[in-house]
């Protein structure tokens, strides 16, 4: 008897209409109450800039650092780390809401506050140690290259989000998570296989202990100069079926193989470059009427950083729809090279669903363009299902020949 043809929409919403109503009913709202969460953390960026400016903290932070060095770049290394500080502990309230009780709320974060306070703790050593001599040697290039700042701001600003990309997973994430290697077995040996095939120079495969904080699931493939190394989740290996971990395993060897990150660091530079052009006249416009009263002197004085933080701030978020976008783009490439390289639609299929317990499922068009960094489930879904219905007769074959073993 001849089967029904194979349709992908069908299978599409035949699979999202497994997912019990309360569940995507509670994952819509977490998913779209981090709309808020974009407008609100903004808006507590600027306030904590216009009170280290309004009172004048700012400024006599700048008066310490000068008493305590004459030279321009140890002065502004002394106030970046000032200013680092003080921003973090006048934006901890809110961080404490964002990242630690709204995430116990829904049931995502496993962590106690103590280690929760612990970890931001050791984050906060880390931006002190990271941001404040890149804002040393950001002021420095403001004091060479006078009104051209902004586009040399945008170069060091692309080294930063290279390094986020490529060293932070290796060599900061252990910082906070345990890695240890992936036992030999089946598993292994086929992601290694993924990795060979697609020119990722590595022969590890090491497990995090993210559950320690999370119980979401996550991989990545990471690295530079020979440190290159694939890193699951034991969220991942607790929660996917083995053809979900391929899929998802796969999903971060495209990144590495399509070479997002080169391609993600010109578009991130272009869109920098913009920003701080937009911050420059921002900043020209209060320094005009307020700079005085802030005790701010010019551009090139570390005392205006909270002036170009808050402006930088207005502009990531008005640049969502757009960041967003390019971002997306991105991970729908990844997503079509790991059905093609892994070869698993259902559990590629599956494991969109899993995601869908802090990302929502099923959104309006115009809210994936605008809100989603990430193609939705159920264009994930669809993508995996149109895979599928082209590969019907080879999916067919691959598993009677593994019956027949």
């Amino acid at each position: 008897m001849p089967t029904a043809p194979f349709d992908p929409v069908s299978a599409t919403e035949a699979l999202l209409a497994t997912v019990p109503p309360d569940v995507a009913a509670r994952s819509d709202a977490y998913f779209e109450g981090g709309y808020w969460l974009l407008l609100w953390g903004t808006l507590v960026s600027v306030a904590a800039a216009w009170v280290l400016l309004h009172f004048g903290l700012a400024a006599r932070m700048r008066d310490h650092a000068e008493r305590a060095s004459r030279r321009p770049w140890l002065s502004s290394l002394l106030f970046s780390a000032a200013f680092v500080v003080a921003s973090t502990g006048l934006e901890l309230p809110w961080s404490i809401y964002a990242d630690f009780v709204r995430e116990h709320r829904y049931e995502l974060a496993t962590q106690s506050f103590g280690e929760w306070i612990v970890e931001a703790g050791i984050s906060l050593a880390v931006s002190v140690a990271l941001f404040a001599p890149a804002f040393a040697l950001f002021y420095g290039l403001i004091r060479r290259a006078g009104r051209a700042w902004w586009a040399w701001g945008s170069a060091l600003a692309i080294a930063l989000v290279a390094f986020a990309l490529l060293i932070q997973p290796v060599y900061i994430e252990p910082l906070f998570n345990h890695y240890a290697p992936l036992e030999p077995g089946a598993l292994r040996e086929e992601i290694l296989s993924l990795a060979r095939a697609n020119g990722v120079p590595t022969d590890d495969v090491l497990v995090v202990d993210s559950s320690r904080q999370t119980n979401r699931i996550s991989a990545n493939v990471a690295g530079l100069f020979g440190t290159a190394r694939i890193a699951l989740s034991d969220n991942l290996l607790a929660q996917g079926t083995p053809e979900e971990i391929l899929a998802v395993t796969a999903h971060e060897i495209g990144h590495f193989a399509l070479g997002h990150v080169s391609t993600l660091l010109i578009q991130l530079g272009l869109a920098f470059g913009v920003g701080f052009l937009f911050a420059d006249r921002v900043f020209a416009a209060v320094h005009r009427r307020h700079g005085a009263r802030f005790g701010v002197r010019d551009l090139a004085d570390p005392a205006g950083l909270p002036i170009l933080y808050a402006a930088f701030s207005v502009y990531l978020l008005l640049m969502t729809p757009a960041l967003n976008t390019i971002i997306r783009v991105n991970e729908s490439q990844a997503d079509l090279f790991a059905l093609n390289a892994a070869r698993q639609p259902d559990g590629f299929a599956s494991i969109a669903l899993k995601l869908g317990s802090h990302r929502k499922l099923a959104p309006g068009p115009l809210e994936e363009a605008l809100m989603f960094d990430h193609p939705s489930g159920r264009s994930r879904i669809l993508m995996a299902m149109r895979w599928k219905a082209e590969h019907l007769g080879e999916l067919a074959a691959a598993e009677a020949s593994e019956l027949r073993r």
